[in-house]
């Protein structure tokens, strides 16, 4: 909520509809991931994010808000780039979207999956009217260091959440299974937040988006 001027209440700056829309859309699809994946599947980053964007919508906390940009933006991007080349041409440039044209998976499941679209739209707009804290970086870069050990730790390895046990949903066997966590811990912010995080700074410095304030 933007900042009480005179004593006055706080003014909501994101739509409302954009709030009850979200819900609606957790409503439906917490569950339903919950019946047809299990809760396991809430370990990945971009499920997490989900959750965390509902709170954040309803709080308008800029923070909390950002942390997820730089969690769904560039992932978001990928994710449709690859399914949108393996539609066109059957062949995945980037890989980990395998599931969406697998048929034993149900097709409610892979339609849900498309979330991964509506993510970034989603926080791009609250933060087009909240600004970008650039805090982000450090605070989404710690809770990605809590969440991919327990990934490692609480989830079933054939699963491979947050490719815990190989890149691009493929087991490796190249590097000792630590060694490799470890990397990919290293690698994640910088491959996946940093960037977003420049962008973001440099459009803020344009005027594009609204300062932290």
């Amino acid at each position: 909520m933007s900042r009480p001027i005179g004593g006055e209440p706080p003014v909501a700056v994101l739509p409302l509809w954009l709030k009850l829309a979200f819900t609606a859309w957790i409503v439906a699809w917490a569950p339903t991931y919950w019946v047809l994946l299990g809760p396991q599947n809430y370990f990945w980053l971009c499920n997490l994010a989900s959750f965390l964007i509902l709170v954040g919508l309803w709080r308008e906390h800029r923070l909390l808000l950002s942390m997820q940009w730089l969690s769904v933006a560039l992932v978001g991007s990928l994710w449709a780039v690859d399914v949108g080349t393996a539609w066109l041409t059957g062949v995945h440039p980037i890989g980990g979207t395998e599931y969406m044209f697998d048929d034993e998976q149900p097709l409610l499941t892979r339609l849900m999956s498309l979330y991964h679209l509506v993510l970034p739209v989603v926080v791009g707009l609250a933060l087009w009217r909240l600004g970008y804290a650039p805090w982000a970086l450090a605070w989404q870069t710690a809770l990605t260091w809590l969440a991919v050990p327990a990934s490692y730790l609480l989830t079933d390895p054939e699963r491979n959440i947050n490719w815990v046990h190989g890149p691009f949903g493929e087991h490796q066997e190249w590097l000792p299974p630590l060694l490799y966590l470890a990397g990919l811990m290293a690698l994640w912010p910088l491959v996946l937040y940093v960037p977003v995080h420049l962008l973001t700074r440099w459009l803020q410095r344009r005027g594009l988006i609204p300062g932290a304030g």
